[in-house]
């Protein structure tokens, strides 16, 4: 098992004297052996106004300040404190949330799926509480995905301004709904900052939840069916109709061309059928709104998305896909679709 560590007051001696030396966080990290981030948090920790002798100021890091803060927040919280002084635990905790974008509940169901041993556990709201309450040293609720509301949501069906591109919703098998069965997707786009073009294309599998990505040049119709004609090739035309039985879309302009969408790249015949949502009802494609979530936690709203790679997506569908999940056993979404997959080519 990986290990963790947290800084001791050498340490931030250490940092302090680097920081003088004008020595990269990327440097200090590396030699404390600590990930970057810890770096940041530490200097934030510590960050203090000093008054110069011409009565200028500048922001300074002091170890003292620092350390004490920390002592601070586990002291704070009394002798009842139940991850007492168990700092491999505490440690492992905070880089799964900071470091790998985990929610405390998946880091903890993951924990007990796998049988890692620490000397102590806590529960998913002492989780949460400890974050609230500042007990951990490199974690806030700003490193949290976004609470969810608990409050019911009321949807109210639109009228349809002009008709879909293709078949509705309406017409859509009841066992898809009901995700009963493996082969249903659901499509969507994830767009950068405004002014930038480069989009993700996201499929998400119903049954599994399984995540497949891909970075477009724009977020055009003909960009959509050119991607969805890469997916095809990929999986070759005896298995992808097999796979892609269905996709769900809402009534955007990039999926428009539903001829092209369902038409085969590779054959004469149609390689999928493509159904679409009411207008302004995105909980229809449920599964590509809390996916969508998921890819926000790396790049926000506002970030622009073209500096992205294929190898950069590859790694963010790799992360979604192995992303432990409470509906499943915190079993993840590729081990569900390897098992669905394997099923199917052998059927």
């Amino acid at each position: 098992m990986r290990h963790f560590k947290h800084l001791s007051f050498n340490d931030r001696l250490k940092i302090e004297a680097w920081q003088k030396a004008g020595v990269s966080k990327k440097d200090m990290a590396a030699m404390l052996g600590v990930h970057w981030r810890t770096i940041y948090n530490e200097l934030a920790r510590g960050q203090y106004e000093h008054l110069n002798g011409d009565y200028t100021t500048e922001m300074r890091y002091s170890p003292d300040i620092a350390e004490a803060k920390y002592q601070e927040n586990l002291r704070a919280k009394g002798a009842g404190l139940k991850i007492g002084n168990d700092h491999e635990y505490a440690a492992y905790l905070e880089y799964k949330v900071s470091v790998e974008k985990y929610a405390p509940g998946a880091i903890l169901g993951e924990i007990k799926r796998k049988g890692l041993q620490f000397d102590t556990t806590i529960s998913k709201p002492t989780f949460y509480r400890y974050i609230d309450q500042g007990v951990f040293a490199t974690i806030t609720n700003d490193d949290l995905p976004v609470k969810r509301h608990k409050t019911e949501h009321r949807y109210k069906r639109v009228r349809a301004a002009r008709a879909p591109k293709g078949e509705s919703i309406e017409k859509r098998p009841a066992e898809i709904a009901e995700r009963s069965s493996f082969g249903h997707w659901e499509m969507d786009c994830v767009v950068g900052k405004k002014g930038t073009k480069k989009t993700f294309l996201v499929l998400t599998e119903r049954y599994t939840r399984y995540e497949i990505i891909r970075i477009m040049k724009d977020h055009t119709a003909a960009s959509v069916v050119k991607t969805l004609n890469g997916i095809e090739r990929t999986y070759g035309t005896g298995l992808f109709p097999k796979l892609f039985q269905t996709i769900t879309v809402d009534n955007g302009s990039e999926f428009s061309d539903c001829a092209g969408l369902e038409q085969s790249c590779r054959s004469t015949g149609n390689r999928t059928k493509v159904y679409y949502c009411h207008p302004y009802s995105s909980y229809e494609r449920g599964s590509n709104e809390n996916q969508n979530k998921m890819i926000r936690r790396h790049y926000p709203k506002g970030v622009s998305l073209d500096k992205v790679t294929p190898a950069d997506t590859c790694k963010l569908e790799k992360w979604i896909n192995n992303y432990p999940r409470g509906i499943f056993d915190f079993y993840s979404s590729a081990d569900l679709f390897e098992a669905c997959l394997n099923s199917l080519i052998s059927a």
